[in-house]
């Protein structure tokens, strides 16, 4: 078996799951979802038909990634997260679904109890605070909590807290700010 899933887990034989991959228990996996290697997908998640996630990805317990939800690699899901892909949801049967796409960029790390609305981007290193309302795209290496979540400074790739001249006191990386957020010194 390439990948390992629970007992009591519900992975479709239609789902592409990747080698060394984890699905634990009370777990949903669709078909047509499809998800990295080495992630942990952890109790009590759905993973919607249409999903698409990296490598390296942890998804704690109790959380739905729902059909146009991307998570690119390295990304953590805190517990009980929850997306959204409809901004007006209705029946269906009343009117026609548009989703909207969700992209949570490589190494980004989303605190538990959170909600992300649907057609926004969390980009690349960014952290959003456990229990935060993302109404808007997060910038790269951003760290924003809150109702609605707004800035509150830049985090390092290595989950260091920037200092304020945007340079890390752990390991030492160095950044600039570009026009929608921050990227790494070479």
């Amino acid at each position: 078996m390439k990948y390992f899933k629970h007992d009591n887990a519900l992975v479709s034989d239609g789902a592409k799951i990747g080698k060394k991959t984890r699905i634990w228990a009370f777990s949903n996996v669709q078909e047509g979802a499809v998800i990295g290697e080495h992630c942990n997908v952890c109790d009590g998640c759905f993973v919607e038909k249409g999903t698409v996630i990296g490598n390296h990805v942890t998804i704690k317990n109790n959380v739905a990634v729902f059909e146009g939800v991307v998570i690119e690699d390295h990304v953590f899901i805190g517990a009980n997260t929850t997306f959204i892909n409809d901004r007006y949801p209705r029946n269906h049967q009343d009117r026609e679904w548009v989703m909207e796409e969700t992209v949570i960029k490589k190494g980004a790390t989303i605190g538990a109890g959170s909600t992300l609305l649907c057609g926004l981007t969390v980009g690349e290193y960014a952290f959003v605070g456990a229990g935060s309302l993302v109404t808007r795209d997060v910038p790269p290496y951003a760290i924003c909590y809150g109702h609605p979540a707004e800035l509150h400074g830049h985090v390092c790739q290595c989950g260091k807290k920037l200092s304020y001249d945007l340079e890390c006191d752990m390991c030492g990386r160095k950044y600039k700010n570009i026009k929608h957020g921050l990227e790494p010194l070479e």
